[in-house]
């Protein structure tokens, strides 16, 4: 067992599930297969990426519905939804949805704040309430209340033949035990843990302080902290890492230059934080499976953490994705003191 302070209970990865403009179909079936081959691989969970008017996954709860029912024991992910694009009583009703035909194995994540480039499209988004609309964490306790089982009308009952519930329909026991939160500031770790949701922390965070750490590790480990102090569960509380992995055990020659050119060319943006924001990104962690479970076991908040969705690169293609993710299940995993489900 690797010297963690927390042995590697769930095995994820995370996935955008690009697609080509002129064959949308293709880039679907391979999101859909490589969660087809998590499952065989014995992989925990399995997520989606979330965008809008760009060439990745726009419908993550569709097509995690179809994924549904092409698995049956891999629970299906998120990461994230942002909510600024979705009425929270529709998004519930979808998700109970799609939740009861897994069989209990949908896993929502979510974040807050206005729509990528706002002001470009909130005209097509919401004509008539784009400067009344709310983007804080007021629209996702909607979505919990929803969720969770709370009324959404005072209106029940018979009218004529037809029978109404006061509450989102169909409702799904459990689902809102799984609702996740996606969030890089201290904050957002505090107000998840204060709401009792878990909590999804990837390889980007903010230094928030202009004289705060800059070491990644450190501000990530604040933050997996901050909100398990706030959290009803305390340090039960569920926290899933998402940091790039690509392990090359079982790459050829020509894969790994073209990993390493990756990781080389994202480097830059990991010496400073980034931005008025002042992002903070990790670095890409390619290597051999021993030489990235070294590396993991050294980073303060992986230590802190049972549960990883690693997350796939953008722009690979389908061939890499099943070499990475076998390497994953099949080599680092196992170097992490994970055990397959398969």
């Amino acid at each position: 067992m690797p010297p963690t302070s927390r042995p590697l209970r769930k095995l994820g990865f995370l996935t955008i599930g690009l697609f080509d403009e002129a064959d949308p179909r293709r880039g679907h079936q391979s999101t859909l297969e490589i969660i087809g081959l998590g499952e065989r691989l014995g992989f925990d969970s399995a997520w989606v990426r979330h965008r809008h008017l760009q060439y990745g996954i726009s419908s993550p709860v569709a097509v995690l519905a179809a994924a549904s029912q092409r698995t049956s024991r891999i629970e299906l992910g998120t990461a994230v939804i942002p909510l600024g694009w979705e009425n929270p009583l529709r998004l519930a009703e979808d998700l109970a949805t799609v939740d009861l035909l897994s069989g209990g194995r949908l896993n929502p994540g979510v974040s807050v704040g206005p729509p990528m480039h706002y002001d470009e499209v909130k005209h097509a988004l919401y004509p008539d309430t784009a400067d009344q609309e709310d983007f804080g964490h007021t629209r996702v306790e909607r979505l919990l209340d929803f969720v969770r089982g709370k009324p959404a009308t005072d209106f029940s009952g018979v009218e004529g033949i037809e029978v109404f519930s006061d509450r989102v329909q169909p409702y799904s026991p459990g689902l809102g035990r799984r609702m996740w939160y996606g969030g890089g500031s201290l904050r957002s770790a505090q107000w998840a843990g204060e709401h009792g949701m878990n909590f999804l922390t990837s390889s980007v965070v903010k230094a928030e302080e202009p004289g705060a750490s800059v070491d990644f590790a450190a501000v990530q480990l604040s933050h997996i902290r901050a909100f398990r102090d706030r959290h009803p569960d305390g340090e039960s509380a569920r926290v899933s890492q998402g940091l790039v992995v690509v392990p090359t055990d079982s790459a050829t020659a020509e894969q790994r230059a073209k990993y390493a050119a990756y990781a080389a060319a994202r480097l830059p943006r990991t010496a400073a934080p980034q931005g008025p924001a002042r992002l903070m990104f990790a670095p890409d962690l390619v290597g051999t499976s021993d030489e990235i479970a070294e590396r993991l076991t050294a980073h303060a908040a992986f230590r802190e953490v049972d549960e990883v969705a690693f997350a796939l690169p953008f722009s690979f293609e389908h061939e890499d994705y099943v070499q990475i993710l076998t390497d994953i299940a099949t080599r680092l995993g196992p170097a992490l003191g994970w055990c397959s489900a398969a």
